[in-house]
């Protein structure tokens, strides 16, 4: 009674005040995209940036896509500018690169990538070799996009990963976007780009919601293609990594954490032109080096950058021999258990780190 009866007692201002400052104010939560939302939000924004960029592939109209990545644009767009096509990707992939050439910016979907090699003769010799056929004299802007890299239970006819194929051929750029911010930022700067982009998406990550910082809302933003990410700071080994992968990588590092063990995880975003120079920066600071990719083995992207380190001044740094985390070397099993042994799961990026470390 006697602390009632001094509230009372008190000018109101000064009891308002110690009422305010009982409170406090919880920030506002952060804004959650999924990157579907990311990929199409940033389609919707070229699109409407510039009247030259068009999107086709197989029911991206009035289906609104395959994985809905283009939901809503056939209504925002109409028929001119959202095109279905017929089931030919040799075809529709010839008439994108061919209005490409004529001054237009293509968006060409595959509803998947183990589809594109019904039009790889298109993507390779008619994109990505014109601009050095012609002395630089015709340009080919335009973007090859769609879910790339194993799924779930579609087997190994559906399941292959296409960075190391296409990161092969001088002419393309080639990115693969991790989250809604990498989705959003890496579409965009393809499709601004003179140059042929191959998007690798991955079907699994499209209804992944991931925090949207205030800056990637913006139509402006951009993320520059040919330029990773240092997604975690650390001290005792280097982890690379691109698409889904990068997430797995992420949840290693934190469980090793909780022993000691601090990994710097770098997120590639590009395939080509690789960003070489942040991993090694990364590699002479850790002295260990692992890279971690869904795909096949042999020549693949992994081993790509241990060629480079070792070529390069980073080797010298080395402590181990660089290790490799990658797809199994088998044609993707339909079976769920033989699918989740194809493919790297985090307790084997934890066992390969440790491995390195020789702990």
């Amino acid at each position: 009674m006697a602390a009632v009866s001094g509230l009372m007692r008190r000018p109101l201002e000064q009891v308002s005040g110690l009422l305010r400052r009982r409170f406090h104010r919880t920030a506002p939560a952060a804004l959650q995209v999924t990157v579907r939302e990311a990929i199409n939000q940033g389609m919707d924004e070229e699109l409407e940036r510039d009247e030259k960029v068009f999107l086709l592939g197989e029911e991206v109209a009035q289906y609104d896509g395959a994985y809905k990545v283009s939901r809503g644009l056939w209504k925002k767009y109409g028929d001119k500018r959202i095109i279905d096509t017929p089931i030919s990707e040799m075809g529709f992939a010839g008439i994108a690169v061919g209005a490409a050439m004529a001054g237009l910016r293509p968006i060409c979907e595959f509803m998947t990538f183990n589809f594109s090699m019904q039009a790889i003769d298109q993507v390779i010799n008619s994109a990505a070799k014109t601009y050095y056929m012609s002395g630089g004299f015709q340009s080919v802007p335009i973007v090859f996009r769609g879910p790339n890299g194993a799924s779930a239970g579609v087997a190994a006819q559906h399941s292959q990963c296409f960075a190391a194929w296409y990161g092969h051929c001088p002419g393309l750029k080639v990115v693969s976007p991790w989250n809604s911010e990498d989705a959003k930022g890496l579409i965009k700067s393809a499709i601004r780009d003179n140059n042929p982009v191959v998007v690798l998406e991955n079907e699994l990550m499209y209804g992944v919601p991931f925090e949207f910082p205030s800056e990637a809302q913006s139509k402006d933003f951009l993320i520059p293609i040919g330029k990773a990410k240092i997604e975690r700071q650390g001290t005792h080994i280097t982890v690379v990594s691109h698409s889904r992968p990068v997430g797995h990588c992420l949840e290693a590092a934190t469980v090793l954490s909780k022993e000691g063990i601090e990994c710097e995880v770098i997120n590639m975003r590009t395939i080509r032109p690789m960003d070489i120079e942040t991993i090694e920066a990364s590699v002479m600071k850790t002295n260990h080096l692992i890279t971690v990719e869904g795909g096949w083995p042999q020549f693949g992207v992994g081993a790509e950058i241990c060629a480079r380190i070792m070529e390069g001044p980073a080797f010298n740094f080395l402590d181990a021999p660089a290790v490799r985390v990658t797809g199994a070397d088998v044609p993707m099993p339909y079976a769920k258990i033989l699918e989740d042994n194809s493919v790297p799961q985090v307790k084997d990026i934890i066992f390969a780190i440790k491995k390195t470390l020789n702990i």
